[in-house]
């Protein structure tokens, strides 16, 4: 019989030997997954290799199978875990090598590309961003209302820049819709360049658009550091 606990410790906890192999173990298995997956797109590939590189992903697949399974297995509230962020990450991972496997690869090749997900396994692991993911919950409701703001903005600056710029270059400014790209790239700070006022009005305006984009890029960076330094004493004081 396994031993429920001793399972729970070896998928679920690293302060132990065990626990930091089957880690490391993971962690590897999903790198060499993402390798053999970038390989397999190579041209003139021999059978050889295919057999190889089908190799691999059979076995990291059982692997990972035997992991998820094993985590259902340990779960407290299966169905919790089986429909949350990291269960449906654990799920995808596995299931487009399922379902090549009973159907006609061609038809299906779309699945393929959710093996790329795989990579968001490595989120489990690390203990980094489990404390991003607990600074965007602190952080959360201060990040919507600027998210509502930044859309706001956005809806003004294509108004703005359409009426500046309409007249001069009925093209490029056709309407305010058309307004939102130039509004995204100059608020973002990126300036693709492909378009861009002409008009004495439409330069000043993008002057201030600038600047209010240089605010809206560091609020977010300002509140996610915040709510990360307060993860970090919670966590120092737990521990003393």
């Amino acid at each position: 019989m396994f031993n429920k606990n001793r399972i729970c410790k070896l998928v679920d906890s690293t302060d132990h030997l065990s626990g930091k192999i089957f880690t490391f173990v993971i962690q590897f298995l999903i790198i060499v997954s993402l390798v053999s997956f970038s390989l397999d797109t190579l041209p003139d590939l021999s059978s050889r290799t295919k057999h190889i590189l089908h190799i691999i992903e059979v076995i990291t697949v059982s692997i990972f199978t035997a992991e998820y399974l094993l985590r259902i297995y340990t779960a407290e509230k299966k169905l919790r875990f089986i429909f949350s962020f990291y269960g449906l990450v654990d799920l995808i991972a596995i299931l487009p090598f399922y379902i090549a496997t009973g159907f006609d690869l061609r038809s299906v090749r779309i699945f393929r590309l959710f093996r790329l997900l795989r990579i968001l396994k490595l989120f489990r692991y690390n203990q980094a961003i489990n404390r991003f993911h607990r600074a965007l919950i602190i952080a959360k409701e201060e990040l919507i209302l600027f998210g509502f703001i930044a859309i706001i903005m956005l809806y003004l600056s294509a108004v703005g820049i359409y009426y500046f710029e309409h007249a001069a270059q009925p093209e490029q400014f056709q309407s305010v819709f058309h307004s939102l790209w130039w509004a995204v790239t100059t608020l973002t700070t990126v300036g693709y360049g492909d378009m861009y006022p002409i008009t004495t009005g439409g330069k000043i305006f993008t002057f201030f658009v600038l600047m209010i984009g240089l605010g809206m890029v560091a609020v977010p960076i300002g509140l996610v550091a915040s709510a990360l330094s307060s993860v970090r004493d919670e966590l120092r004081n737990s521990r003393t």
